[in-house]
C-alpha cells in the first residue's frame, strides 16, 4: 500500500503553503480570492487532470501507445448545500498516430486506474472523453 503526506499552513489572510517532498505550493484561502493561486476547488480538479496525465506517463509503455502531445481541461460545477463538486466533466485534448481502438484502451485505462479519479467518482457525477486532435 502506497502512503501519502503534505503539510499546510496559514501565511496569512491571503493564503496559505501546502509542502510535499522539496515542492512548495501556494493555496489560495483569501475570502475575496486571489488570481495567482488555486484555490481547494481548483486543486481538486488540478489533482484529477494531473491523475490523468500520470497515468498516460504509466500506461503507454504497457499498450505501446505514443503520442506527440496532451492537455486536459477539466471543470467543474458546485452545489451550495451541501456545499460540494455536482460534477467533474473532463475533456483529454491528445496528438497521435494511434488507432481508435487504442485511443479507447487508453481512456478505458485512464479511468479504471486513476487513484484520484477513483476517490472522486464514487462522491460527483464525473464523466469526460479523450479526442484525438489529428482526427479533426
Amino acid at each position: 500500500m502506497l502512503e501519502y503526506e503534505i503539510t499546510a499552513r496559514r501565511i496569512d489572510e491571503h493564503g496559505s503553503i501546502a509542502q510535499c517532498k522539496d515542492a512548495k505550493l501556494v493555496i489560495d484561502t483569501d475570502l475575496k480570492g486571489r488570481a495567482d493561486a488555486f484555490n481547494p476547488a481548483e486543486l481538486l480538479l488540478a489533482a484529477v487532470a494531473a491523475c490523468i496525465l500520470k497515468n498516460m506517463e504509466r500506461i503507454a509503455p504497457i499498450i505501446h501507445f505514443e503520442y506527440q502531445a496532451v492537455s486536459i481541461r477539466v471543470h467543474g460545477e458546485r452545489q451550495d448545500s451541501p456545499p460540494k463538486m455536482s460534477s467533474i466533466e473532463y475533456e483529454i485534448i491528445i496528438e497521435s498516430d494511434e488507432s481508435d481502438h487504442k485511443m479507447n484502451l487508453m481512456h478505458e485505462n485512464i479511468r479504471k486506474f486513476g487513484t484520484v479519479y477513483n476517490t472522486v467518482l464514487p462522491g460527483t457525477q464525473l464523466s469526460g472523453s479523450l479526442k484525438n486532435i489529428k482526427d479533426h
